[in-house]
């Protein structure tokens, strides 16, 4: 007998989708003008930064879509809806900046041999602009950070805002002393960063696509809170994996001392898994720990 906990999305009813389409239709805007902005000057940086935001606008769409697709319900060809599309796109996100990273470096180091005119004033303007949009995008996404799909949008819009102050301080050396070596330095800087979060997001993203623990979670450390439950004797074939960006879902056989008492004992399991690790997708199935007396 499987009992299972209704759904509960919370967060998830409404969803990161709306945040995210505005983001992507801010995005994509200033990035058509910090392009211009950046052919109009002679910037790598805050030419860098524009096909950043053009790239990051696509991923916020992506994500957007993602969110949508996920808050469809469960259909009889996905029993658990469409959730993972949430993974998927955080997934595709951080592969896309790997592959931004590596162009933008190859870019950057091809300058730091052959530095071009630069017309530091205007492209520090430009940037501080794109820096306080950056902001702006990244406070619309604050709430959504139990979502991993939000937070691979928002480490697109992180990476946005990091290369903006790097076009920013470039611009302004440039202004100030002249040294144009500044600029694609400065864009190498930010794709090492860069490359640091997205390399950790892919990781996180491959887990959770190959039903890993959710982060922070420990199966230890579930079964003992789960066994501490009076009423059960032990727990095996336990398994806990994300259903999608923000759910939890998790299986277990639970030996009981009395099946009579098991709906009980079940209501307290379920209790305990929301309180402590934040799990509500819960499907337990009950098993006597007392074995009938057979009589010859």
């Amino acid at each position: 007998m499987a009992e299972h906990l209704p759904h509960h999305h919370h967060h998830h009813d409404q969803g990161s989708g709306p945040a995210l389409r505005g983001a992507a239709a801010l995005t994509v805007a200033f990035a058509v003008v910090e392009a211009l902005g950046g052919w109009w000057t002679g910037s790598l940086a805050l030419l860098s930064d524009a096909g950043h935001m053009l790239t990051d606008g696509a991923a916020l769409a992506l994500g957007a879509l993602a969110a949508w697709m996920g808050r469809s319900p469960p259909s009889e060809r996905h029993s658990y809806g469409l959730g993972r599309a949430e993974i998927f796109a955080a997934l595709l996100n951080a592969a896309a900046m790997l592959a931004i990273v590596a162009a933008l470096a190859y870019e950057s180091v091809l300058r730091i041999r052959q530095p071009g005119e630069v017309n530091g004033a205007a492209a520090a303007v430009i940037a501080l602009a794109g820096l306080a949009i950056n902001l702006g995008v990244m406070r619309w996404l604050a709430p959504h950070g139990h979502d991993m799909n939000a937070r691979a949008a928002r480490l697109h819009v992180v990476g946005d805002a990091l290369g903006s102050v790097a076009a920013l301080v470039s611009g302004a050396v440039i202004a100030f002393s002249g040294w144009t070596r500044i600029d694609p330095l400065a864009s190498l800087v930010i794709c090492v960063l860069i490359a640091v979060s997205s390399v950790r997001l892919l990781r996180e993203s491959l887990h959770a696509l190959m039903e890993g623990v959710p982060r922070g979670l420990s199966v230890e450390a579930i079964g003992g809170e789960m066994a501490g439950v009076d009423g059960v004797l032990s727990v095996h074939d336990l398994h806990v994996w994300v259903l999608s960006g923000s759910r939890t879902a998790l299986s277990a056989h639970v030996v009981v001392r009395s099946l009579t008492q098991w709906e009980l004992t079940r209501r307290e399991l379920q209790t305990r898994l929301h309180e402590k690790f934040g799990i509500d997708h819960v499907t337990l199935q009950p098993e006597s720990g007392v074995q009938p007396l057979i009589r010859h």
